[in-house]
């Protein structure tokens, strides 16, 4: 007798299930995304013991027929695709026909269904693969799939899953993800009979972001409109067009993993390094190596250029030019993020909404589960920031050891004939005067003496958007610990850190001389000379010509030794061998997992970083003038080229309400 043999049903199921079913969480996935495909508007997902003992999706969907009810559990069948050219323009988000039949191998299964083409519906019952039974039933129009005891015919299975806590916040992530790709849609769910997130219809993308987040999240958005593009056809077929929107965080808001990032493709949930690489070159040198932003990405595209038949879970996609999506994404991110220049604002901390009785409203309990935790990691940092302030100390700038002040001869010379700067701001033509008329209804004398500050301006009633396009308008009013410049502006009161401000504008300067071969040099009389250790002088000889289009002229001097013959015109002699040797141990931490373009980005900070005004340095009104006025003329004015934050924006109303004006 032979040794090959065909696979059962029942045991080809349970294989399928091992590559389909993952956990708890695999299982509401599927179901979710059928519930989806029918056309839901309502869908409710109930849990029990993290999906253990019961995992039920109800929806009202289109339903199926009696003879599609029992159809749904064979092997490769399937609603979503007729033919073999179906596979290259997916648009659905489930087409395997393993799902089910997988679901049912491993759990004791009930489907309920209805379609409006009948005036009964249908329940089926399967355990272990094996159809119980299928009767009539008086159901609702739609579908729901109960599915009890998962594992229970597979212990070794079973023994693998984590704590109902670890499980049920997978399946807590999955709801969050399919609530904000579908914000028309309503979608609840609930663990042990508990609420865990209530996500109603909402008009609108910004709208499903507040209810499932709070409103905390939105302060530190930048929207992303529609970046539509389009590409040619292959062989006269129509153009393929590409569309991205969303939601980006801020720079200053860093997350120590990429549980806070959110892609879809074609409104299908998806894990992808083209995306997830092109989201952290978007944010180079505006946030720190190893932190990941927040970020809400919709990726719409022609479905024949995606190939979402590359896993059993659905969960990766292949793109038919990848390259071309990977630098689409990267700019629509970089050119979002300088259109808007967002601002850092003070980490002050607010009174939490209240509800109808005046009870601080809780924040939806999704967000308190560990892959959902943005707003509570917000809250945390708000209230370690006040705790700071309330005891007196001035947060340390994470900078290493500094040497000691450079002189600030390198600015401009124009900046030494600038007029002087006013030492008063005015906000405005509705300044505060003190010859303006008491308010209205104020009585004499006591708490109700007339108030001689006047009426408040109009304008400051109305809070600007906290753009850093606003750096164009400020004035400076001082320095604080001859580190920070302190500037007022319509919109408020400003501080800017004047290192990392100076950075940025070197940084800019020198990437663009870079780019143009116009880096400024300065010939050095005395030649610096450097050795080399072995490992250094391979990497030397790697960027040698990286080093030359930064403004060196370095010449072998021995078998060991270099001399630099010319150097960055930024750069004090003293700064020249440390900022080679930075660029070297780049080159040798970096250089193999990533391109030149970032070898040149990194080589450019270290530069602009040697190179910057320093800390406890102090500068008349003039120099402060011209490096706010430098920095509104920069593209990502937000960030230094390592990520730190430059300028912190302390709100008009804020001030007001503060002051008890408002």
């Amino acid at each position: 007798m032979g040794r090959i043999r065909v696979l059962s049903d029942t045991v080809a199921n349970k294989i399928a299930a091992g590559e389909v079913v993952e956990r708890p969480a695999s299982v509401v996935k599927e179901l979710l995304e059928n519930a989806l495909d029918a056309g839901a508007e309502h869908i409710r997902v109930e849990v029990e013991s993290g999906g253990r003992r019961l995992i039920r999706v109800t929806d009202d969907g289109g339903g199926m027929l009696r003879d599609d009810a029992l159809l749904a559990f064979e092997r490769h069948a399937t609603s979503k695709l007729s033919d073999v050219k179906d596979l290259l323009s997916i648009a659905t988000l489930g087409f395997r026909g393993e799902a089910l039949p997988s679901i049912a191998s491993v759990s004791r299964l009930t489907l309920e269904t209805r379609s409006e083409d009948e005036q009964t519906g249908a329940r089926v019952e399967i355990a272990g693969g094996k159809m119980l039974r299928c009767d009539e039933a008086a159901l609702a129009r739609g579908t729901i799939v109960t599915v009890r005891d998962l594992f229970y015919n597979v212990p070794a299975r079973k023994k693998f899953l984590r704590s109902d806590q670890t499980e049920m916040a997978h399946i807590a992530s999955l709801a969050t993800h399919y609530s904000l790709a579908h914000p028309a849609k309503a979608l609840e769910l609930y663990h042990n009979g508990a609420e865990i997130l209530m996500a109603t219809p909402a008009a609108s993308l910004r709208d499903r972001v507040f209810q499932v987040f709070g409103s905390g999240i939105l302060d530190d958005l930048v929207e992303i409109g529609g970046f539509d593009r389009e590409l040619p056809g292959d062989d006269n077929a129509d153009p393929s067009w590409f569309r991205l929107t969303g939601f980006i965080s801020q720079p200053q808001v860093q997350k120590l993993n990429r549980n806070s990032i959110y892609l879809f493709v074609n409104r299908r949930l998806i894990r992808d390094k083209t995306l997830l690489h092109a989201l952290s070159s978007a944010y180079q040198n505006l946030m720190p190596g190893g932190c990941w932003p927040f970020a809400l990405l919709f990726l719409d595209c022609d479905p024949s250029e995606v190939d979402v038949n590359v896993h059993p879970s659905k969960t990766e996609v292949r793109f038919r030019r990848s390259s071309f999506v990977h630098d689409y994404v990267r700019e629509a991110i970089r050119e979002s993020l300088a259109a808007a220049k967002p601002a850092s604002r003070l980490p002050l901390a607010f009174a939490s909404p209240a509800d109808k009785e005046g009870r601080p409203a809780p924040p939806q309990p999704a967000a308190q589960l560990p892959y959902s935790d943005f707003s509570r990691q917000i809250e945390e940092f708000n209230l370690s920031a006040a705790a700071s302030e309330a005891a007196g100390t001035l947060p340390q700038i994470p900078d290493a050891p500094e040497p000691p002040p450079l002189p600030i001869g390198q600015l401009p010379e124009f900046v030494l004939q600038r007029p002087a700067v006013p030492g008063r701001f005015d906000f405005g033509p509705s300044s505060f005067a003190a010859d303006a008329p008491p308010r209205a209804g104020s009585a004499a004398g006591g708490r109700g003496a007339p108030d001689t500050h006047g009426p408040l301006p109009a304008g400051l009633y109305t809070d600007p958007a906290p753009g850093l396009a606003a750096l164009r308008d400020l004035r400076p009013l001082g320095q604080l610990h001859e580190s920070f410049i302190v500037a007022g502006g319509p919109d408020g009161l400003w501080i800017i850190d004047q290192h990392v401000a100076h950075e940025r504008v070197l940084f800019e300067q020198v990437l663009r001389q870079m780019a143009a071969g116009q880096v400024e040099k300065q010939h050095l009389i005395v030649p610096v000379l450097v050795e080399l250790s072995a490992a250094q002088r391979v990497e030397f000889a790697r960027i040698a010509e990286d080093l030359a289009s930064a403004g060196f002229v370095i010449e072998p001097f021995g078998p060991r030794t270099i001399s630099i013959q010319a150097a960055p015109a930024a750069l004090s002699v003293a700064e020249i061998e440390k900022v080679v040797f930075e660029t070297l141990e780049i080159a040798e931490s970096e250089l193999r997992q990533r391109t030149m373009e970032d070898l040149r980005r990194g080589m450019a900070a270290s530069i602009a970083c040697r190179a910057a005004i320093k800390i406890n340095t102090p500068l008349d009104a003039h120099k402060m003038q011209w490096l706010l006025d430098a920095l509104a003329a920069c593209d990502f004015p937000m960030s230094c080229p390592h990520g730190r934050p430059i300028a912190l924006r302390y709100a008009s109303r804020e001030i007001l309400r503060g002051f008890h004006r408002i």
